[in-house]
């Protein structure tokens, strides 16, 4: 890292934070924007729940990449340490490429469309083509975040941000271009976030090149001279955590199917996304703070308490904004009058919203957590307390929908909450001991 640990303040942190927090606040903006498009287009109930659907799938698909700027942050340390690094990406990629291609094939995508999530047939139709326009996706997350870990090892956060402006940007130009060609809503929305992330993988690697430079002359010294970087390691550092994104993304679709089953069920599985969009603005802080700590631990973990009041500040003001739309008629004006929904729509969006305010704060809470983990390299927790979640979710969705009768979104929304609250408690005592420890 490029950066005086030893000296570290609040400003610094805010300075070298900032820009990564903008950049998960534009990729939020992505969610309502793009369903904002949809519910304005002819058949808004059949095309949201379609594009939630494929975008469930994609999430699922795309999991095993997502931990890789983590990843990057922490070892892309010298020449050797970056052409293992990428080449390992590589392989990723082109491995999630041909499963989702696999996942598209009618027989095996109509299997589980219609027969698993039981989708009607028309919106299995739309499902199926949004799903084919979303296959450059995945990889090109993939590589983005790769270079994106580089960019933010050589305090280059800003240019991290700038990337985000070119997702967002060619996003909305493809989505309000493809809105005046007539294409049913899930299409537009499928494509316009596949040329959006191919086009920041492009520029974030553009943007990448000098930083990529230094490291490609950076030979191994210290600990990486005497203990090289092997496959072996990366595999063993790296697993754990794509476990985790996998777990993590993978109860989409399981949340998908019991919604499929609930009261309501296309309601449920139009607002969903809707509401998710609207929270992934506030969870985007937290998400993005995972790497600030990572970065800037120090080499004798010195800055963390820092970081950790740092985060207390952050948890408080999402907690806070949360609230403010749950508990306020803001929810009204964000669900019918940005979002679009119709009134009977929003109208089931209210309940879920103010059982979801706590989420962003513990989001908040499990990236400090993860990145202690990762600091010193003792990943296997991760994925043990996002298993955690993942059956704790699935638990409360089966006692809800199958035992309750609960509507299906006000299901998701406890399952959501209380899942994580189970995989932050999981977590406490590896924060505790490192803490103590210090």
């Amino acid at each position: 890292m490029n950066t005086d640990n030893s000296k570290l303040t609040y400003k610094k942190i805010f300075t070298f934070w900032y820009p990564l927090a903008a950049s998960w606040l534009m990729m939020s903006v992505e969610g309502p924007f793009l369903a904002a498009v949809i519910a304005r287009l002819p058949n808004a109930k059949f095309n949201l729940a379609a594009y939630g659907v494929a975008f469930s799938l994609a999430l699922i698909i795309e999991a095993p990449i997502i931990m890789l700027m983590t990843a990057s942050t922490a070892l892309t340390k010298d020449r050797d340490a970056f052409f293992k690094l990428w080449r390992f990406t590589f392989t990723l990629n082109t491995g999630i490429t041909v499963l989702m291609l696999f996942t598209l094939i009618p027989p095996i995508f109509y299997f589980i469309a219609e027969d698993l999530i039981e989708l009607p047939h028309n919106i299995a139709k739309l499902t199926h083509t949004a799903l084919l326009l979303l296959v450059p996706w995945p990889a090109a997350i993939g590589f983005r975040r790769f270079y994106q870990g580089i960019l933010i090892r050589y305090n280059l956060t800003r240019r991290v941000a700038y990337g985000t402006v070119v997702r967002v940007t060619s996003m909305a130009v493809t989505a309000l271009v493809l809105n005046l060609a007539g294409l049913p809503g899930a299409y537009v929305g499928a494509a316009a976030l596949s040329m959006g992330v191919t086009c920041e993988a492009i520029a974030s690697r553009i943007m990448v090149h000098g930083a990529m430079k230094k490291l490609l002359e950076t030979q191994p010294s210290g600990e990486n001279k005497t203990l090289p970087l092997t496959y072996r390691f990366i595999t063993g550092f790296y697993y754990p955590l794509a476990l985790m994104a996998i777990l993590s993304l993978g109860v989409h679709p399981m949340v998908t199917f019991f919604m499929g089953k609930s009261r309501f069920p296309i309601e449920s599985l139009a607002v969903l996304p809707v509401v998710n969009s609207l929270f992934f603005i506030f969870r985007s802080l937290g998400l993005s703070y995972q790497e600030v700590v990572i970065a800037l631990m120090g080499e004798d973990r010195e800055n963390y308490v820092l970081l950790r009041n740092f985060a207390f500040f952050i948890g408080m003001g999402v907690l806070a904004g949360g609230a403010l739309v749950g508990f306020t008629p803001v929810a009204r004006l964000w669900f019918h009058s940005v979002s679009g929904l119709s009134l009977e729509l929003a109208s089931f969006a209210y309940l879920p919203t103010r059982i979801l305010v706590l989420l962003p704060a513990l989001t908040v809470l499990i990236s400090v957590q993860r990145s202690i983990l990762v600091t010193i390299k003792h990943t296997a927790p991760i994925s043990l307390a996002t298993a955690i979640e993942v059956l704790s979710i699935i638990a409360v969705l089966y006692i809800t929908i199958e035992q309750l009768d609960f509507v299906g979104v006000v299901a998701a929304a406890c399952a959501y909450t209380i899942g994580r609250l189970c995989a932050n408690l999981f977590l406490f005592p590896h924060q505790f001991r490192f803490s103590k420890n210090l």
